[in-house]
């Protein structure tokens, strides 16, 4: 377990997951919304964020968090491990607006730029996504895992990833 790709619906729990993850295991974290994000909500070019995910990928150790489907593949063929939050849609939703609250007028830790979090129109594209994750993804996502053999571990709830790291020595 070297290289781990975190992937989920958004709100579903990958960031908190990922960086108790890296604390137990050492692993660099990566995560993919660093490399999107610039400041004031400003999106890095797709040829930039391709750079600088493939910078990460070629490293020799990591944990990656984050969606971004169109570079799920290609990030597949460099990975070792896989964890899959396959949560419903309400705890996403929660785990979302949890996170709103949490940070609300701040930049998130797992964020680039000067990104403070509020509720706007991009929060309501968010929760859009959220709500339509499974019919849009969930399929695609599990053909994607099954194909690329990597060994995968689907959490269907948050208590199974918290006892997952309580048992990582």
């Amino acid at each position: 377990m070297e290289r781990i790709l975190v992937i989920g619906n958004a709100g579903s729990g990958k960031s908190t997951f990922s960086k108790a993850l890296a604390e137990k295991t050492g692993l660099p974290l990566v995560h993919l919304d660093k490399l999107w994000w610039r400041g004031n909500w400003e999106q890095t070019t797709r040829e930039e964020f391709d750079l600088l995910l493939q910078e990460a990928l070629e490293q020799p150790r990591w944990i990656i968090d984050g969606n971004f489907s169109r570079t799920l593949p290609h990030r597949l063929q460099y990975c070792d491990r896989v964890f899959f939050f396959d949560l419903p849609p309400w705890v996403c939703l929660w785990g979302a607006t949890r996170r709103i609250f949490q940070h609300y007028g701040h930049t998130r830790p797992d964020m680039g730029g000067n990104c403070p979090e509020r509720f706007d129109k991009q929060k309501l594209s968010l929760y859009r996504g959220i709500l339509t994750y499974n019919r849009k993804h969930r399929k695609k996502y599990y053909q994607l895992l099954e194909e690329s053999g990597v060994a995968l571990t689907v959490f269907r709830s948050r208590k199974e990833a918290d006892r997952f790291l309580e048992n990582i020595r």
